[in-house]
């Protein structure tokens, strides 16, 4: 399946940023002479590297286009397209605004094929920003030429994150490699590491990916029989990883991982819409239909993808009595904002179901506003609800389109279970 492409509108500029931009600049320029660009920027393949500490570079592939009216990027991870529509190149400034989350790079052009500045992710908070460096040409993501035959890492790794310690968990690495090249992800309980793309130089392994909201790095090098590296999220997270090829490795089920808590025979919710008023199961316009409950959040890639394929669901069997309704929890801690983004969600996904919003991001929030729910385990998680209401599933986390043939299971496996409940007699309940 070809990954969708993300777009997005113009969005209002952060002239705040421009100027603390302009401002760092000066006061570099009193060390460093700036070379001014004579030219236009270079058009076609650019890399751009984030520098996250500790002499650690995390680089990822862009390309740069021009039309009669505008720039635009395309950002390239494996087989993801994420296409960045609000690009304002103006002298020697750069601005790139990136869609679905809310994150942006700012910037100066050195050179015709030379760009520095900062990534500033807002969803990590007002003051999270990493340096990056941009060079036209290059569409290799990582130096270095093979002087040596890579190791072949291609299969299925058992694999295991912070060990010993109390954030550790398991995961599966899927790697296919072709030559020295490599791309992958790791499925972990929650979801997945999305698109990685990378190379095997010798004994040594090297993984990144950029999508606006992830920003993640990883470094491993064989010994004995195993890997051993290290994993960031851009420059607040790292921690230590460990693999072995395992093909029968397996995590728990994704369906044994939530449940309703004792008591509740039923989910029962009311939350308030995006576009006005308030979304129940028992609303008339529910009630005898099959309903896909989606826990979700603007901020969260796996519930992009999510997100994607529900909507496929829904404009699929609507019409024979599914509905599907988005429960958001939301970074902003005004209101208001968190409406504006689910809004801008819903229109760059140009999603048709309904969209409520629940409340402020947090597993705790999450679950007391969903008490019918012993826990919150991951965004997204899924509740499926037959037509006599009754919760028959609860599905925690996504393995999305990154994750190849589990992501085409699942979506095969999806079709079947929502068309033998539509296909199962409809069960009278008192609508609200």
């Amino acid at each position: 399946m070809v990954p969708p492409v993300y777009s997005a509108p113009l969005m209002r500029l952060r002239p705040s940023h421009w100027i603390a931009l302009a401002l760092s600049l000066v006061l570099a320029s009193c060390s460093a002479p700036v070379v001014k660009k004579a030219t236009e920027p270079i058009t076609g393949p650019w890399l751009f590297t984030l520098d996250i500490g500790g002499g650690n570079h995390l680089p990822f592939n862009v390309e740069l286009t021009r039309d009669s009216t505008r720039w635009a990027l395309t950002v390239l991870n494996s087989t993801e397209r994420i296409a960045v529509d609000q690009v304002v190149i103006a002298g020697d400034s750069f601005h790139a605004q990136m869609p679905l989350f809310d994150s942006e790079f700012i910037g100066v052009f050195t050179s015709d094929s030379s760009l520095s500045g900062r990534w500033l992710n807002h969803l990590k908070g007002p003051d999270y920003s990493i340096p990056f460096h941009a060079t036209a040409g290059r569409s290799e993501r990582f130096l270095g030429v093979p002087n040596q035959e890579p190791r072949d890492l291609s299969g299925s790794w058992e694999t295991h994150y912070s060990i010993g310690t109390a954030d550790a968990y398991a995961a599966i690495g899927q790697f296919e490699q072709q030559g020295p090249r490599m791309r992958g992800t790791f499925l972990t309980e929650t979801g997945d590491y999305r698109y990685l793309e990378g190379v095997v130089i010798g004994d040594s392994l090297l993984l990144s990916c950029f999508d606006g909201s992830h920003a993640f790095l990883f470094k491993a090098g064989w010994q004995s029989d195993s890997l051993i590296g290290r994993f960031w999220s851009g420059n607040h997270w790292q921690e230590p990883w460990v693999a072995v090829r395992n093909p029968a490795f397996t995590l728990r089920h994704p369906d044994s991982l939530t449940h309703l808590r004792e008591g509740y025979a039923m989910a029962d919710f009311r939350f308030p819409l995006i576009e006005g008023g308030y979304v129940s199961p028992l609303d008339s316009a529910h009630v005898g239909r099959v309903i896909m409950v989606q826990v979700m959040g603007s901020w969260c890639p796996n519930c992009v993808d999510e997100t994607v394929l529900l909507d496929e669901m829904y404009a699929k069997y609507n019409h024979e009595g599914l509905s599907v309704v988005a429960l958001a929890f939301e970074k902003q801690s005004d209101s208001l904002k968190a409406i504006e983004a689910l809004r801008r969600f819903r229109d760059r996904l140009h999603v048709k179901y309904e969209i409520a919003y629940a409340g402020r991001a947090g597993k705790e929030e999450a679950a007391e506003r969903l008490p019918f729910l012993d826990h919150v385990m991951s965004y997204p998680t899924c509740i499926f609800i037959d037509r006599a209401g009754r919760v028959r599933r609860i599905r925690t986390g996504f393995y999305g389109p990154g994750t190849g043939d589990h992501y085409l299971n699942y979506r095969r496996n999806l079709e079947l279970f929502i068309e033998r409940m539509l296909a199962e007699p409809a069960v009278v309940r008192k609508a609200a």
